[in-house]
Parts: C-alpha cells; structure tokens; sequence
C-alpha cells in the first residue's frame, strides 16, 4: 500500500522521508489564490523531478479550492479553465503522478446540467499530460460530485470528450462521510460508476454525518466509521494521502493506524 500525506511543498521528497512515506502531495502555489503554479524545490521542476525519481517518492499535485470549472459565471469558470491547464503543465514537469481537482458546483438556481456540460467542455479544452483525478466534495446543494447520482452525471458528461482517458477519480473520505455518503461499500459504489479509483485521501471528518461540512482530522477524533475508512483504503487499490493536522507527527500517526487497520504499508 503506497500512501503518504499533503505537505509543504518546498522539499516534499524530505517530508515523505519524515513520515516513512513513498509519496507526497501538495499545492504549487496559495491554494485560495489565483497566482502561480510556482516550483519552490531548490533547483525547480527540473530538480524535483530528478531527486523524486531517484528518492522513489512519487508527486501529486492538488490544485487551487478557487477552481470551479463548472460554473455558469464566465468569470470564475474561463479563469479556472486556464489556471487549471497551467497546474497540469507544471504537474508534468516535475513528473507528478496526477493533478487533483474539486468537482466544483453551479448556484442554487442553475441547471445542474450546464455544470457538467462545462466540465466536459474543460476536459475538451485542456492538454492533460498527467492524469487529471476530480475529487468529491462534502458540500453544496448543488455540487458536481458530493452524491453518488451526481458523479454518474458528471462521469457521463466527460464520457463524450476525446480526453476521457485522461480523467481518473479521487475518494476522499472526510468529503463523503460530510456529504451524506456511507464509507462502507463506497468503493463498491462508485466503482459501478467512474471504472476506477486512482487515489484516496483518507481523512477523518470533524463533523458529523451528511454536515456538508468539509473539515478533516486525524483518525480517532473525528465522526468518520474507522471500520468505513479501513474498508476504503483496502479495497480501492489505489494510493493514499492523509490531509490531515498535527504535522509529521500527527499525520505519521495516521499513516500507523490506516497500515495497522487496513495492512501494511510501503
């Protein structure tokens, strides 16, 4: 089992070392900003691809929260669609294995079908030379990807672009507990609906059940189903990054408990 956390990015092969890790990810940039991507790592892309590879430590990259490429407001949707191609391109050259993305949302008052129509018209768009993950999210009455109805519309939406192949899916644990979606036999679920799982952030969720709150933290003190959580990292066959407090310490502890609950880890 390959797992890891999210980390700073300035040297994310030492913080993968720091917590016995063989993965890290990270923001290329403020994640509640529109500036960047910017490379911190001493040396750049280049550098980082180099001494990652050579580490064995393998790179995901989550983009910004601003990003919302389904909104109808052109405003908001035409500069996540060019920010979101910039994060791909820097995600490709420092070797990452994939570019993680929130499903976003339209408003209250949209068709939702227009939502998922622009995330095909973005996937249309975009020059995708790393693997683009859409992850779930724990809110929004009108969200792309919080229920499980909601993502088969979405998974069908891209099933039109030529780009298809290139778009995977992120579970995140804390996100579907808060959006009203029980953890066990979720793999299961939206397996059905997406083919694949390509990376599970694994969190516990301060909150309670269907909160719409998105707010994580570390196994043991939060309202997550551990039995739900161990399931999930066991079964989807994918890597696993904690996003969770405490720091290498707090998150090192995580990492424990998921390899003691859910077997062993790299």
């Amino acid at each position: 089992m390959r797992m890891g956390a999210h980390v700073d990015q300035e040297d994310p092969i030492a913080e993968a070392r720091a917590r016995g890790a063989v993965l890290s990810q990270f923001f290329l940039g403020d994640p509640q900003a529109w500036k960047g991507p910017k490379v911190a790592y001493p040396g750049g892309a280049e550098a980082l691809r180099a001494d990652a590879e050579a580490a064995g430590v393998a790179l995901y990259v989550h983009a910004p929260y601003v990003l919302n490429l389904a909104s109808t407001n052109n405003r908001i949707r035409i500069p996540s669609r060019q920010h979101l191609q910039k994060q791909l391109t820097a995600a490709a050259e420092i070797g990452a294995a994939g570019l993680i993305v929130h499903g976003g949302h339209v408003l209250a008052t949209d068709d939702a079908a227009v939502g998922f129509d622009n995330w095909r018209k973005a996937i249309d768009g975009l020059s995708i030379d790393v693997p683009l993950l859409i992850e779930n999210t724990a809110g929004g009455a009108n969200a792309m990807a919080r229920h499980l109805d909601r993502l088969a519309q979405l998974w069908d939406a891209i099933s039109h672009s030529p780009n298809a192949d290139k778009v995977g899916f992120c579970l995140d644990t804390c996100h579907a507990h808060a959006g009203g979606m029980e953890l066990l036999g979720l793999v299961d679920r939206v397996r059905a609906i997406t083919g694949r799982i390509d990376l599970v952030h694994a969190n516990d969720s301060r909150d309670a059940f269907d909160s719409g709150a998105d707010r994580h933290t570390n196994f043991g003190q939060g309202f997550c189903d551990p039995e739900g959580v161990a399931e999930v990292v066991a079964t989807a066959g994918a890597p696993v990054v904690v996003e969770t407090p405490g720091g290498v310490e707090g998150q090192r502890a995580d990492l424990d408990w998921l390899a003691s609950v859910a077997g062993s880890r790299d």
